[in-house]
């Protein structure tokens, strides 16, 4: 097989991580986007000689056509999944079937409306009256889920509308499924609702005393030596935190996530062992694919809730190739060092997103600026454990704790906010990057063009003779300049909307 070079490059790079892979063709268009739960496994996958010999028309198609590979790594496969939607939304690439409104999603409806309610399984959210949860991205978690809560809290599984007593001569989920019965009066029409509305409370995330009792039955299990029975306990609650567990960060009323964030930062001082209560919370996050574009991002927490006013980016300056303890270490460095200087009040919290090798960068910077005294503690993505000090052992807080979901919370925005503007200066650099394939225009007269004009649309927008009085273009210069971005925009790569236009909104 004939892989260009650049590919073969990137084949040999590729992590073993979850995370989307765009695939561009030689004009640079992303013609392809996936998702795996192992870049490198799935993506060389394409390039073996026995995939095209099985593969069909299309794949065969696809692999022809890629020049060059990008990559988006995410937390895990879940992350991956949302994200593979986004950027096939976004882009549309031509071999990628287009997701349709979340319908790949499921979703968790209750029928309110009607007399003897009952959660069912759907893909498309409609104005009737229900009321809905998600999409979910994992479908599994989410069908557990649901047989977790007909059975847990009693409900129905029956379709009549009312069911009764030649309904239940059909069924026998009273005694296997542990269903309330009211098709036989075994509970009152009013009883079932309650049960219904409760049920409802428990996925949005306001009776966490639910996950805790399957915990403790789950230990228990496991002391009465039924591992079989405790596996699947461990098994159910990690469905039902998949599901549950975005919601129950966020209260129903904005009074009960003051208060759940303010019982938080409480809890912090007291599990962190903390001088003060940290009123002010700064998190980081790194963000860069391959060590390219990167960037970090600072997002603040007062009393436990996130001010976006106070967040801050940052550009990476001194660090080359994905070194994310190093980057961690020069944001650290310049952003303390001004609060030093400045006299400043300091944060009562410095969260970084890491286990002990992004903390303890950190915190040497901390001590060579002489604020060895700023409390700090590191978030570990895959098991959410804290870190307080890097030869230490973690904290494995409560998963429904106030404490650890102000820290979730914050982690969870720090890396969106980092995201973001990694998104934002790729998409700069590819729309730019039109530039590159003129004859005659190289890196100087490129940033000639841009410090005088401001962007690739300005120079869309301005005349032939504007852009001849660049300094170092000149008439024919701009001629051809013209006739390449004229063509570039006919062909979807210029700087306004196009489903084609090359781009890659990941770090």
């Amino acid at each position: 097989m004939n892989i260009p070079e650049r590919v073969r490059t990137k084949l040999r790079e590729l992590p073993d991580k979850p995370g989307c892979y765009l695939m561009r063709d030689k004009r640079g268009r992303i013609v392809y986007v996936g998702k795996a739960l192992s870049l490198r496994k799935r993506v060389q996958s394409y390039f073996r000689d026995s995939s095209l010999r099985r593969g069909s028309p299309k794949l065969r198609g696809l692999v022809r056509s890629v020049a060059d590979i990008d990559l988006v790594v995410v937390r895990n496969e879940a992350e991956a999944t949302l994200t593979e939607s986004r950027l096939i939304k976004e882009y549309r690439p031509r071999y990628n079937v287009s997701f349709r409104d979340d319908k790949r999603f499921l979703l968790l409806r209750a029928d309110l409306g009607q007399p003897f309610p009952r959660l069912r399984l759907c893909r498309v959210k409609r104005d009737e009256g229900s009321e809905y949860f998600g999409p979910f991205p994992s479908s599994a978690a989410t069908r557990a889920t649901l047989d977790f809560i007909e059975k847990h809290f009693g409900l129905r599984k029956c379709g009549p509308r009312i069911p009764d007593a030649e309904t239940h001569k059909h069924c026998i989920n009273d005694i296997v499924r542990f269903c309330s019965a009211p098709c036989v009066g075994k509970i009152s029409p009013e009883g079932y609702r309650e049960r219904v509305l409760e049920a409802c409370a428990f996925l949005r995330g306001e009776r966490p005393k639910v996950l805790q009792e399957v915990r403790e039955n789950m230990q228990v299990a496991s002391e009465k030596l039924d591992f079989e029975r405790a596996a699947a306990l461990r098994d159910t609650l990690h469905a039902l935190n998949q599901v549950v567990r975005a919601r129950a960060r966020i209260a129903s009323t904005p009074e009960l996530r003051q208060q759940a964030a303010e019982q938080g930062v409480r809890d912090l001082k007291k599990l962190l062992k903390l001088p003060a209560l940290p009123h002010v919370i700064e998190a980081y996050d790194i963000s860069n694919i391959s060590g390219t574009y990167a960037v970090a991002s600072m997002v603040v927490a007062v009393d436990g809730q996130p001010h976006k006013n106070l967040y801050r980016r940052f550009r990476i300056k001194s660090v080359t190739g994905s070194d994310d303890p190093a980057m961690m270490a020069e944001v650290i460095r310049r952003r303390y060092s001004d609060l030093r200087d400045s006299g400043a009040p300091l944060p009562g919290l410095v969260l970084v997103d890491g286990g002990p090798t992004q903390l303890a960068a950190a915190r040497a910077e901390l001590a060579q600026l002489g604020l060895v005294h700023v409390p700090t503690a590191g978030l570990a993505k895959r098991f959410e454990l804290v870190y307080v000090h890097p030869a230490e052992a973690p904290l494995e807080l409560e998963r429904n704790s106030p404490a650890l979901q102000v820290l979730q919370r914050l982690r969870d925005e720090a890396h969106r906010f980092a995201l973001d503007y990694h998104q934002r200066l790729r998409r700069r650099r590819i729309r730019e990057s039109v530039l590159d394939d003129i004859p005659g225009i190289g890196p100087r007269r490129k940033q000639e063009l841009l410090k005088h004009l401001g962007s690739l649309r300005r120079i869309e927008k301005a005349s032939e003779e504007d852009i001849a009085n660049v300094p170092g273009i000149g008439k024919e210069t701009a001629r051809l300049i013209k006739a390449a971005l004229r063509e570039a925009a006919g062909s979807g790569q210029g700087e306004g909307p196009s489903p084609d236009r090359p781009g890659i909104p990941g770090r």
